[in-house]
């Protein structure tokens, strides 16, 4: 059993809750990683947060992405908000490799 596994954190609008999900089981079971996603999907519940608790969110997000060993973008039809811009761009240079739903073949 291979006890270096590779972690990889999911961005990408939280609207998209399921896909999130969807993409969480496929990287644990068929990649055998370890997955970081947020546990706040505040856009999929139309839940309003404020200033303070999406600072402290986004900086946990940060924290998720230092630790990871690559990030995957959660990028129904192309859509990437500027959350998430924010968040590639912060993984880029960073050095992490990012991937995206949009590009590889989910179902």
């Amino acid at each position: 059993m291979n006890t270096e596994r590779k972690i990889v954190t999911l961005c990408g609008s939280t609207r998209f809750k399921e896909e999130f999900f969807k993409v969480t089981s496929r990287l644990q079971f068929e990649e055998r990683k370890i997955v970081l996603l947020p546990l706040e999907f505040s856009h999929y519940e139309d839940k309003k947060l404020d200033n303070k608790d999406m600072e402290l969110l986004d900086d946990i997000h940060k924290s998720k992405i230092d630790m990871s060993d690559s990030v995957f973008i959660i990028d129904v039809k192309g859509y990437v908000g500027e959350s998430t811009k924010k968040e590639i761009e912060y993984a880029k240079g960073k050095g992490k490799e990012v991937r995206y739903y949009s590009r590889e073949a989910m179902d």
